[in-house]
């Protein structure tokens, strides 16, 4: 597929690589921190009990909402003003800026205004980042670059581990290390990654009809195979601890946060393993639908579980698997996007795929589980991957030379 550069057959250095995903982990360094940890804590301050559930699922609502837009926006203002790093740059200071910002906020409704307007800035600097590692690292590194892209998640984890080791700093102060983890994070990719000029070039020839219909289909099936996978990890990030304590009440919360943070761990050596041998392999493919066909095996063994010993195990099996696949896809969509120009806005809407499920999951499982219990939501989960993995399927050796 061309570049917008006329430089995306171009090898990149493993030292911008490490960059780049070096600045794609300070968006998990900025949001995993705040959103599960330093939020709750100031809304169960201000609300106690039942009503700190009830706004921090309004606030994460509306959050998930300008995230959504956000990227949309912000990727497509990158595409029209031919500037990446400049976006980025802007996101990353008004996000930093208003994660300072929040101990001013004393009261619920402006909580809520900040966390919307911080969504926007996260997106602010993510949209464009994400279009710029489409205009720069060419397809023969694009699995090395989605296994380096998997330990974002886990040093996000690690983040909100360190900033809320007592004694090292106040509430207010906690804000402050996260927003300065960030910049270190990003800034250096920034400052240092090169041109990000996005015009396409005169003289590139417009593809052919043929090539444009193959680069669509095979975007729609990367995007729908992730929203697939994406519903059941989302349910599953949210409800992993009632359903253990459905199996054993004497379940306590520590023990999900160790399994949680096993499979972040495990996963992300396993994912630049297999991003390397795609490249190698010239097999984009092949890594995502072996997950997705493993993700069911986890799901199902889920779904037998009678303790919790085996509930484990199965939930790391799918958990791993998903981990892996999530973000190898994120690095290979950026082969099917089917115009060059508008990098940044069909990214946008691949950022559909990780909103959405948040938004519609809760509502959605409890709608289910009652009926037909976690076993039934976990045989539904089963089925949604094995699609996921046919899907991924349709995309052959022959797609990857078209497009």
């Amino acid at each position: 597929m061309p570049d917008t550069l006329g430089e995306g057959q171009q090898r990149r250095s493993l030292w911008f690589l490490v960059l780049y995903a070096l600045a794609w982990a300070g968006g998990s360094i900025a949001y995993v921190p705040f959103l599960t940890i330093l939020l709750p804590v100031r809304v169960a301050a201000l609300v106690p009990g039942e009503q700190a559930i009830v706004w921090l699922s309004a606030i994460a609502f509306c959050g998930a909402i300008s995230a959504s837009v956000g990227h949309i926006l912000f990727g497509w203002l990158s595409d029209i003003t031919g500037s990446r790093r400049l976006w980025s740059g802007l996101g990353l200071a008004l996000s930093c800026v208003l994660l300072l910002i929040v101990p001013s906020a004393h009261s619920l409704r402006a909580i809520v205004i900040v966390v919307v307007l911080w969504q926007l800035g996260l997106n602010m600097m993510l949209a464009p980042l994400a279009a710029w590692g489409a205009d720069c690292v060419p397809d023969g590194q694009k699995g090395l670059l989605g296994g380096l892209l998997a330990f974002a998640p886990g040093l996000g984890a690690l983040t909100g581990a360190l900033v809320t080791i007592p004694g090292l700093a106040s509430a207010d102060g906690r804000l402050t290390v996260v927003a300065a983890v960030v910049a270190a994070a990003v800034l250096p990719a920034l400052l240092l990654g090169g041109r990000t000029v996005v015009k396409a070039a005169p003289a590139e020839a417009p593809p052919a009809p043929s090539a444009q219909r193959l680069r669509r289909s095979a975007a729609l099936r990367m995007w729908a195979a992730r929203l697939l996978v994406q519903v059941a990890e989302a349910a599953l990030f949210s409800f992993l601890y009632l359903w253990l304590r459905s199996i054993d009440p004497t379940v306590e919360d520590h023990l999900t946060a160790r399994v949680f943070s096993m499979v972040l761990v495990l996963s992300a050596p396993a994912a630049l393993l297999a991003g390397r041998w795609a490249d190698q392999r010239l097999q984009p493919f092949l890594p995502l639908v072996a997950c997705t066909l493993v993700a069911p095996l986890g799901l199902v063994g889920m779904a037998l579980a009678q303790s919790v010993t085996a509930g484990i195990v199965s939930y790391a099996v799918f958990g791993f698997s998903t981990s892996i696949f999530l973000a190898l896809h994120s690095a290979q969509t950026l082969r099917t996007l089917p115009d060059s120009n508008r990098r940044g806005r069909d990214l946008g809407l691949f950022n559909l795929t990780n909103t959405m499920p948040s938004l519609v999951m809760p509502w959605f499982t409890l709608a289910l589980v009652p009926w037909f219990g976690f076993s039934g939501l976990f045989l539904l989960f089963a089925a949604l991957a094995l699609l996921a993995a046919l899907l991924l399927r349709g995309l052959s050796n022959g797609t990857v030379r078209e497009i």
